[in-house]
């Protein structure tokens, strides 16, 4: 979007809010946008959640069909290409009481009952890797 397209869209932000929740509501999406911010690289959309493909095209739809922008300058919406991930060193690769190696679904349940993690949402399934073939150490 070019920088005159970014102005006039953010003149009027806290409407388009309202009118891409509302668009979003209408395809019983659970996604609700909470805020539009200008960056050098563009508009920013910010989220409660995660958008689908879907949710995407209706947010670019919406925006499109604005009046006060030029709409061929509209770039394609995309989620941000940058990932944050948790490395956790040093757990016993195998299961307590057993010879089973310890398994993602275990790792989510320690991750969902410990408190230091209550504000992390777990975005891929987690991998259990073991560090050495003689030591009985994993990293997840």
């Amino acid at each position: 979007m070019k920088n005159e397209n970014k102005s006039r869209f953010i003149k009027d932000s806290s409407s388009y809010i309202t009118n891409i929740n509302r668009a979003l509501k209408s395809i019983k999406s659970e996604i609700v946008a909470d805020f539009i911010r200008m960056e050098n690289s563009g508009i920013i959309i910010t989220t409660n959640k995660v958008v689908a493909p879907l949710d995407l095209q209706t947010i670019k739809q919406y925006v499109k069909n604005i009046n006060s922008i030029e709409s061929d300058k509209v770039e394609v919406p995309r989620l941000p290409q940058f990932k944050s991930y948790l490395k956790i060193l040093d757990i016993p690769y195998l299961g307590k009481n057993s010879n089973m190696p310890i398994s993602a679904n275990a790792i989510k349940k320690i991750i969902k009952n410990n408190h230091i993690f209550n504000n992390i949402v777990i975005a891929s399934k987690p991998r259990v890797i073991k560090v050495f073939s003689k030591l009985d150490i994993a990293i997840i």
